[in-house]
């Protein structure tokens, strides 16, 4: 172990997707690269601009998580070399806190020898993030249907259909999901409810039959979008009239501010689509990137060195050739 250097590649994710409220996650293929080592004192390595602020000792996320690990199965490691480097945009919807978890729970159970099932690395994964949509599209790529009872977390994965693409616009402002979570009601009607059971169900199907047609009908959402309205200007037209600019369905992205765009593969005018989304959020005064992200059918990639094979460089001169920059 002591020998050991461990890489792993995690792909970002997008949760919900409209009804799918706690249950539903895709991966995406925009990804964050952690690596780790034994090392005789901690010290933790942050580069790009999504780790600025981010603390650089012993309370850093990715060693508090590292440490869960090693408790867990029975070792003690306590002085490692951590590196980070993310594309993907903090507070934003796109999975960055389950990102770095997964990250760490699997660069440091590699680093052990992975002795903790990837059902294990899930179930803690879930009790750290909250809810298993984000951190099981990350862990398992693909499309996930998750459902967690506090004490369990069980999961199906589908595999995206080669013809889905997304199409993601990231404002140029965070929302930390705790505020977006204020602003959903204590309590729904049962008539809401009932919608929302159909609509899920109904795109569930529609994502493991491939029958893309029906997602604009199925990822409509009553249980969290319409509250969360009010906190992204743009946000109610996007989600009515993207079907007009050729997407197969819209939806805010986990607890936002971005939405996605579902997008055919063959759809003849993305260009008109990425204006759409574009000029409706800069008519309420927002700036914002699209990015063209296509499902990530795979979970963490993991590289694992011995002292005597690792190679020289930060971790930055690793991964140049594959990062978004």
């Amino acid at each position: 172990m002591n020998n050991r250097k461990v890489i792993v590649k995690i792909p970002a994710s997008t949760a919900n997707l409209g009804p799918g409220f706690d249950t539903l996650g895709m991966a995406l293929s925009l990804y964050s690269w952690i690596e780790m080592s034994v090392s005789e004192r901690t010290e933790i390595q942050l580069f790009g601009d999504q780790m600025k602020g981010l603390p650089r000792d012993k309370s850093n996320l990715i060693y508090k998580v590292a440490q869960l690990v090693f408790k867990e199965a029975g070792v003690s490691v306590p002085e490692l070399l951590i590196s980070m480097y993310s594309d993907i945009p903090l507070t934003r919807g796109l999975g960055s806190s389950a990102s770095a978890i997964v990250g760490a729970l699997v660069a440091a159970n590699a680093l052990i020898g992975s002795p903790l099932t990837d059902d294990k690395l899930f179930q803690i994964a879930t009790a750290l993030e909250g809810h298993p949509d984000n951190v099981g599209a990350s862990l398992f790529g693909g499309i996930v249907v998750s459902a967690w009872d506090g004490e369990r977390a069980d999961y199906v994965r589908i595999e995206p259909h080669h013809k889905l693409e997304t199409l993601v616009a990231i404002p140029a402002f965070q929302l930390s999901t705790e505020k977006a979570r204020h602003a959903l009601p204590a309590q729904i009607s049962m008539a809401d409810a009932v919608f929302n059971v159909g609509r899920s169900s109904l795109l569930v199907a529609a994502l493991a039959s491939g029958e893309l047609g029906i997602i604009r009908h199925a990822m409509k959402d009553r249980l969290h979008q319409p509250y969360r309205a009010a906190l992204i200007p743009g946000m109610t037209t996007i989600l009515e009239r993207a079907h007009q600019f050729g997407a197969l369905g819209a939806a805010l992205s986990g607890a936002g501010p971005t939405l996605i765009a579902f997008v055919d593969a063959d759809c003849p005018d993305k260009k008109a689509l990425e204006r759409f989304l574009l000029d409706t959020l800069k008519m309420e005064g927002i700036e914002a990137e699209t990015l063209w992200l296509s499902p990530c059918a795979e979970g963490p990639e993991i590289t694992v060195e011995q002292r005597s094979e690792q190679t020289s460089g930060s971790l930055l001169d690793r991964i140049k050739g594959d990062v978004k920059a």
